[in-house]
């Protein structure tokens, strides 16, 4: 059924190093469009061809998620449709090539869309999946953005130090993809950043930034984290300027640093644990005792 949703191009594509699929949907758990913008980073100033996408119309209410319209260079009027359209960045030298996916929870068929994701995932040779996403705390906007991250996978909860899901209640697409990453025996992990409650859907690159240092950390290639402090200085200064300007927000927020300073711990091992403790998990899936080309080796830190 996935095929009939799915337009690929892998037939030329030459064979990725080890790939990883990075997800991330703009919707119910993407806060402030963090998690997307994270993803959107990603393919910053770098080729990163399209190598497949799913068909838009059988899986959103179009009175809900509207597409738009617009003139192109020749002033032609066209149609824009809610995207989602894989890309692949590669890392030459690097531990992992990434397969990326920034695109839009849908609203219906949660199942096939699913199942199209690990068409691309399966066919493209991706080792692991990780999802990002991003939610509202009560956390100050003055203080480092907070990365947790889970697994339903043993192994991987032991290697990377994360907690098994706890969460119980409604879900979007990504909680249905876990559980059939599950069922097809992929790993996966997922991610997800904080981002200050009270700054509603205000952009917030600080967060996005967070997630990709922690990216970075585990699959042992760059993700240009730090372009984005110029963007994240600048938020930061409105921001600034909004809680300054509000009698009961700035005392609000005086009193979620405190809180923050208190409880602050880390959330997950150090990067250099992290990169190593991933590739020994993956060497001992792919069930071999040598490292693959461009792998990390624990000892190299």
């Amino acid at each position: 059924m996935t095929e009939n949703v799915l337009t690929t191009a892998f037939e030329m594509l030459t064979p990725l190093h080890r790939p990883i699929m990075v997800i991330a949907l703009r919707g119910l758990f993407d806060t402030a469009e963090v998690a997307t913008d994270a993803v959107d980073a990603l393919t910053a100033d770098r080729v990163a061809p399209i190598v497949a996408s799913i068909d838009a119309d059988p899986f959103y209410d179009f009175t809900q998620e509207r597409p738009q319209v617009e003139f192109d260079d020749s002033d032609i009027r066209q149609i824009l449709w809610p995207v989602n359209e894989f890309r692949i960045a590669r890392f030459p030298g690097g531990a992992h090539d990434m397969v990326l996916l920034a695109g839009v929870e849908p609203h219906l068929r949660y199942k096939t869309f699913a199942d199209a994701i690990i068409t691309v995932a399966r066919s493209l040779g991706c080792e692991i999946v990780v999802t990002l996403g991003a939610a509202p705390e009560a956390i100050p906007h003055t203080r480092p953005a907070h990365v947790v991250g889970s697994s339903t996978n043993d192994g991987l909860v032991r290697a990377l130090g994360l907690s098994r899901p706890q969460y119980q209640g409604v879900t979007g697409l990504v909680g249905v993809l876990q559980e059939r990453l599950d069922t097809a025996d992929i790993p996966a992990v997922s991610l997800r950043v904080g981002v200050p409650h009270y700054l509603g859907n205000a952009k917030h690159p600080q967060s996005s930034a967070a997630l990709l240092a922690h990216l970075e950390h585990v699959l042992g290639v760059p993700t240009g984290h730090a372009a984005l402090a110029e963007d994240a200085m600048r938020w930061r200064s409105l921001h600034d300027e909004a809680v300054a300007e509000d009698d009961q927000a700035a005392p609000y927020v005086m009193m979620l640093e405190h809180d923050y300073d208190r409880r602050m711990e880390a959330a997950m091992p150090s990067g250099d644990d992290l990169a190593a403790e991933l590739e020994k998990f993956l060497r001992d899936q792919r069930g071999d005792d040598t490292l693959g080309e461009g792998g990390i080796h624990p000892s190299d830190g």
